[in-house]
């Protein structure tokens, strides 16, 4: 049987290492593809909103992407959660949002959340879905956040080292908790730097999205 053919769609070349390093380390079978339009960060913290034009450019990349092959797709980016819907609803194939998979285990691990993200339009995102997972659960939620703006703009200039210090200082203040979500793809190298607390589980979204695809495919 020919192993699955995996379409990322990133809107930050960010995204790109850690998610291919996910899948090299928990599913080097499955074939992967990478589509980047880095315009789409950059749009919708210029328009400060989610626009109907933005969501077609979602729907066009993900009509793209099947007409190409593929068996499922991920996005990579969390501040864009009703234009992943939209792609879904569109395409017969699964779409998974991305972080889909870890907000299910944070909430697996009880109601106590700590959420950290550097790009400052993926909180209200992932907030919103954070609390709609809560609801359908009937689960009760305590959740603080943190945005960390200095830690991206160290990863951009190429600081690795200080980007995931920044996050692994920001986590320390957010403990305890029941589940500690790194929230973006490009923040996963810095859950090394957390340090285990008994009770918390760090949860990082590209390991946890490419088990969930893993699943997924298979079942």
């Amino acid at each position: 049987m020919k192993s699955p053919r995996i379409a990322l769609i990133h809107a930050t070349p960010l995204a790109i290492e850690p998610i291919v390093a996910a899948f090299g380390r928990l599913w080097p079978e499955a074939r992967t593809t990478n589509l980047l339009d880095d315009s789409l960060s950059v749009d919708l913290a210029a328009e400060g909103r989610l626009t109907d034009a933005m969501i077609e450019r979602f729907l066009t990349l993900g009509r793209y992407v099947h007409g190409s092959g593929a068996d499922a797709i991920l996005f990579t980016c969390s501040a864009f959660g009703p234009a992943i819907e939209a792609t879904a609803a569109a395409l017969p194939i699964p779409v998974l949002r991305p972080n889909e998979a870890m907000l299910d285990a944070a909430l697996a691990a009880g109601g106590s959340i700590g959420l950290i993200a550097t790009f400052g339009p993926s909180i209200p995102a992932l907030k919103t879905e954070l609390e709609d997972m809560a609801r359908a659960k009937n689960q009760p939620l305590k959740l603080a956040t943190r945005t960390l703006p200095d830690a991206l703009a160290a990863l951009q200039s190429g600081d690795a080292e200080t980007h995931d210090r920044l996050i692994a200082d920001a986590a320390a203040g957010l403990m305890p908790c029941d589940a500690l979500v790194l929230g973006q793809f490009s923040m996963a190298t810095a859950a090394r730097l957390i340090p285990a607390q008994a009770g918390c589980r760090v949860l990082t979204s590209p390991d946890s999205a490419v088990m969930r695809l893993k699943e997924t495919l298979r079942s």
